[in-house]
């Protein structure tokens, strides 16, 4: 037995390619998929947006995650010894990687928390208390009491499932979240279009607007595409590790690549006819992040027929996208801990827990006792999500770019993918990594800074 076939098996690898596929793409499917994507998409001409972020979904974007699961698969390591591995010089870019999901994973279990309470806000028939001029979540939020409560529950949650280990767990939960996620954006998506003047807001979702294309079209998409993939956060690096030989990585990626834009379709199919009939017409109703979900939406749900079942329906989703990625996320932590320190899983599980709760607790003040406390002018968690999504996880991906593309070689990658069969974007691959993929991370990191988009 090869020793990368040791430490998988060791590590209770994926059973089959459907539960690798499944759980990769559930990674993939999180909040920036629901409350960014169609933000963006109505932001930047609708069709000629989605169009765009196609496009860059089948180059950029794969070019990135073949690179992460096939340097996960050819060590069998997490992303500390992977990188370390590839190129000993490069052992610092592990350290990097690694700190990315150990700093998002607290603050995304409290946005997590957020969606646990309005989930069962409208499950318990308080949509109409949820609706409103955006007190309500303010007052929620304001509070340390609930959101902590909240909180607690959504890592709980997280931490039951990571301990079960990769296949019981992981594999398992996923097959059936993912398509009780698929059938409920479904569900939701078609009844959204029912809705008197709906179609007009999907005729400006799905219709390209030429006139509307610019270069910050190109870069808001290749923003959103590099976020919404899970890329560059040790994530695909740690699952690819868990991967079988015998599994086609190409045909794999491809896989979650679909998965993962068909959900954020789906979602802006829901969000942008919805909002459009709500506001009138007033693409500008269409707000990114917590005012969208938390304030947004549930006034929508509010004004239509049956809109405490569809707000219920729709919060059960945002909530299971949320708990995939969170998964996701503490699982790569988790992989750290035990292979750097040589202790078992459920008890790296509860180190990675009571990390996460001290930590998130700063997110949670932040918005309440701690309002007051900024750093560099963010709160707490705007502050984490500054630094890890617009910096930190973009200096990743240049680098690991860089060290595939000129010291190890697209070879490196190149051999593993065509372990189990032709690899047939080769090509493709070799001028994305070595020349595109890089330019894009300066383009995004540049954007970041100091453009904001």
């Amino acid at each position: 037995m090869s020793e990368q076939t040791k430490v998988t098996v060791s590590n209770g690898g994926f059973g089959s390619k459907l539960g690798f596929i499944l759980a990769a793409a559930g990674s993939a499917v999180g909040l920036g998929n629901i409350w960014r994507f169609p933000y963006l998409a109505a932001q930047y001409g609708g069709g000629i947006f989605l169009l765009v972020y196609l496009i860059l979904t089948v180059t950029f974007g794969f070019s990135l995650m073949v690179t992460e699961i096939a340097i996960g698969r050819k060590t069998g390591k997490s992303v500390i010894g992977a990188y370390s591995e590839v190129n000993k010089h490069f052992a610092p870019l592990g350290w990097l990687a690694a700190a990315v999901p150990v700093i998002i994973l607290p603050y995304y279990c409290v946005i997590g928390g957020w969606v646990l309470k309005y989930m069962t806000a409208f499950l318990t028939g308080q949509g109409k208390t949820a609706a409103g001029d955006g007190s309500f979540f303010s007052e929620f939020i304001g509070h340390a009491a609930q959101p902590t409560i909240f909180f607690f529950i959504f890592v709980i949650l997280t931490a039951i499932v990571v301990m079960l280990g990769v296949n019981k767990g992981i594999e398992r939960m996923s097959k059936i979240m993912m398509p009780v996620l698929f059938i409920l954006i479904i569900g939701i998506g078609i009844y959204t279009l029912t809705l008197p003047g709906a179609i007009d807001g999907l005729i400006y979702y799905v219709k390209p607007d030429f006139t509307k294309f610019s270069i910050k079209t190109v870069i808001a998409a290749m923003g959103q595409l590099f976020y919404s993939m899970s890329l560059a956060m040790g994530i695909m690096i740690t699952y690819g590790s868990y991967m079988r030989k015998e599994d086609h990585l190409e045909g794999s990626v491809r896989n979650i690549e679909i998965f993962d834009t068909a959900v954020a379709f789906l979602a802006g199919l829901i969000i942008v006819p919805s909002v459009f009939v709500f506001s009138g017409g007033d693409a500008s109703a269409l707000k990114s992040g917590p005012s969208l979900m938390f304030i947004t939406l549930p006034n929508v749900f509010d004004s239509m027929i049956g809109g405490q079942i569809v707000g219920a329906a729709f919060f059960i989703l945002v909530a299971l996208a949320a708990l995939t990625s969170s998964i996701s996320l503490m699982e790569t932590v988790v992989s750290i801990i035990v292979e750097k320190f040589h202790i078992k899983r459920i008890p790296a599980c509860l180190i990675v827990m009571g990390i996460s709760l001290a930590m998130g607790m700063l997110s949670v003040l932040g918005y309440s006792d701690w309002s007051e406390v900024t750093v560099f002018g963010y709160q707490f968690l705007d502050f984490f999500d500054f630094v890890s999504n617009n910096i930190m996880m973009p200096i990743v991906a240049l680098l690991t770019c860089i060290l595939i593309g000129f010291v190890a070689k697209t070879k490196f990658v190149e051999d593993e993918v065509e372990e189990n069969g032709e690899f047939k974007s080769k090509t493709l691959y070799r001028v994305m990594v070595r020349y595109v993929c890089p330019i894009c991370m300066l383009v995004i990191l540049f954007s970041a800074l100091f453009m904001k988009l």
